[in-house]
């Protein structure tokens, strides 16, 4: 099954290691260092021209981190019923 991530863009669900909240995450400096590592390698895709909300970590082909601006809430819904919705 898919998951739509925003931007036309979608990522196999079995791919998917966690959805997480940017904001809550950011307040640790464990989340925030690996944001900053993951930026640094170049394994960040950002899906938004505003202040995302959430990141999906997905390990296929390789670890990425992809920022979007739905919220954790949002793709957890669609996570959990395991298709892709527009």
């Amino acid at each position: 099954m898919y998951l739509h991530l925003g931007r036309d863009y979608v990522v196999n669900t079995r791919d998917v290691l966690g959805i997480f909240n940017l904001e809550t995450t950011t307040v640790s400096p464990r989340g925030r260092s690996f944001l900053e590592n993951a930026q640094k390698n170049g394994a960040v895709v950002s899906l938004s021209d505003d202040l995302p909300k959430s990141y999906v970590l997905t390990d296929a082909p390789v670890e990425t981190v992809y920022l979007s601006e739905l919220s954790p809430a949002v793709l957890e819904r669609r996570f959990a019923r395991g298709f892709w919705e527009v």
